[in-house]
């Protein structure tokens, strides 16, 4: 099933909570049960995001101090994009809008697709909010990241990141020797990145061929171990460690790809590479060209 661009956003917002859902929940849980009391008090007053790729921005162009709690999602070790220490030095925050209108915010970073008319409940109450997408693209990437910069004044930080993040996404791709290979990002759930998305971009960036047409693919859908192992392409990209279902599923498929060995490269590519663009596409252009 092919998604229309307007849907793009909401389709990998949902596949991000699909696989950290369980984690996140857990992590509530744990701290219900503690009485939270390892968890710091949000700051009245301050800047607060619920959107854990607007976190991984914050987390390299905010200033210490500035910002009052981060998603309940970036202090998830498996899913968040952020460094987890500096996440979790920071009060978690959910994304439903009575939990943030009581931490009193002075502004709030979210995600433009909040599920239950949040940003609706939040703009009623009169509470400061900016909306951000999620980027399908390396410009978009780093339009987000130069808009979430000056959103909290600190557009100078921003133009630096924007900056490495440029640097990193034009590698010298023409120095390769060669046809260029084919490949696929295989995440955790069978899904695999097609044409129209970021991690399509990158992949041809690396000086890579995107295999998912080879295989009926159009931008997020699933594709079944037994195609692979048919047809397997060059390098395949996957994570190397999960935990939970997924990483029973992970372990067996791991089992299951010892029969192409020698006609594909595998690569390990964590999920949480996929969940965002910004300060990510460094490292995921480090894992795509290693």
């Amino acid at each position: 099933m092919t998604l229309p661009p307007s849907l793009r956003a909401e389709r990998v917002n949902q596949v991000h909570a699909h696989m950290t859902l369980a984690c996140s929940v857990a992590l509530f849980l744990a701290m219900m049960v503690v009485g939270c009391s390892n968890q710091p008090s949000i700051v009245p007053s301050s800047i607060v995001s619920n959107n854990p790729c607007i976190d991984a921005i914050l987390a390299e162009v905010a200033a210490p101090g500035q910002i009052g709690a981060v998603s309940i999602y970036s202090h998830d070790v498996n899913s968040g994009s952020a460094p987890l220490a500096w996440a979790r030095a920071l009060p978690a925050l959910g994304s439903s809008a009575e939990e943030i209108i009581a931490a009193t915010p002075r502004l709030v970073l979210t995600g433009n697709l909040t599920s239950g008319g949040t940003n609706a409940a939040l703009a009623k109450a009169g509470v400061k909010f900016i909306g951000f997408g999620v980027p399908a693209s390396v410009a978009e990437s780093i339009a987000q990241v130069r808009a979430v910069a000056k959103a909290i004044g600190r557009a100078e930080a921003g133009e630096k990141l924007a900056q490495r993040i440029e640097q990193a996404a034009v590698m010298p791709v023409r120095l390769k020797k060669g046809p260029p290979k084919s490949a696929i990002i295989w995440q955790a759930g069978g899904f695999v990145a097609g044409q129209g998305t970021l991690q399509d971009e990158l992949l041809a960036r690396a000086g890579y061929i995107n295999a998912s047409a080879t295989y009926g693919l159009k931008q997020w859908e699933i594709l079944p171990t037994e195609t692979l192992l048919r047809n397997p392409p060059d390098v395949i990209f996957m994570p190397a460690t999960s935990s939970g279902e997924e990483g029973r599923a992970l372990t067996a498929r791991a089992k299951l790809l010892r029969h192409i060995k020698g006609k594909a490269r595998i690569i390990p590519f964590p999920d949480k590479l996929l969940f965002c663009g910004g300060p990510t596409i460094i490292d995921a252009m480090k894992a795509m060209t290693s």
